[in-house]
């Protein structure tokens, strides 16, 4: 087995839960990040479709319904972090909390909200990714957050890339509004993220 195959092989639930339960949990900064939630700031649709995929702790979801949005599905494969926050959101009618893979997710949103998830991502899966964004995404719908401008080799999660990678990526099937480097990053990621903004073809 190459290592690369050995990665595939553990990106599974038994793989998430491991890092749940045992706190081996980086992506999680404790708040909501600041590039999104300046763009939902901005965003007046508040009865939209909101997909949060890998959701984790969602602190997205949390100033989403703070700022009165009413349709919220989260999606994680880890029933740990599915528990964690259902426990935390059961009195919140407008979410609504999915343990499933989200490659086999089906919905139709407005708004799909990307954070920490696409790196979470083996390259290989990458198309995949896009074609599923795109597929869940109603006719003018986005796909908004941030991505990471750094290359973290081939040993994670996480997975970054660069800008010119993104593009081509995703081009076939979004129009790129915004794929920027982020100005109000968290300080340890300063630099280092990109804000995107895709409205899909």
């Amino acid at each position: 087995m190459n290592g690369q195959s050995k990665i595939n092989n553990e990106l599974d639930v038994s793989f998430w839960n491991q890092r749940w339960r045992t706190g081996m949990t980086g992506w999680d900064i404790g708040y909501p990040s600041p590039p999104i939630t300046h763009y939902l700031d901005q965003y007046s649709r508040k009865n939209a479709a909101v997909l949060i995929p890998g959701c984790g702790n969602a602190y997205e979801a949390e100033y989403l319904a703070a700022n009165q949005f009413t349709n919220i599905t989260l999606v994680d494969i880890s029933d740990e972090a599915v528990k964690r926050v259902k426990s935390k959101f059961k009195s919140h009618p407008e979410i609504k909390i999915l343990c499933e893979d989200f490659f086999k997710h089906q919905g139709n949103y407005d708004l799909v909200i990307e954070q920490t998830f696409f790196c979470a991502q083996v390259r290989e899966r990458r198309a995949e990714y896009v074609k599923k964004m795109g597929s869940l995404l109603r006719e003018g719908g986005r796909l908004v957050g941030v991505l990471f401008n750094l290359d973290f080799g081939k040993s994670g999660p996480p997975f970054g890339g660069s800008k010119p990678e993104y593009r081509k990526l995703f081009e076939p099937f979004f129009h790129i509004i915004t794929m920027e480097e982020c100005y109000n990053s968290i300080t340890p990621r300063a630099g280092s993220e990109l804000f995107i903004n895709l409205l899909k073809k």
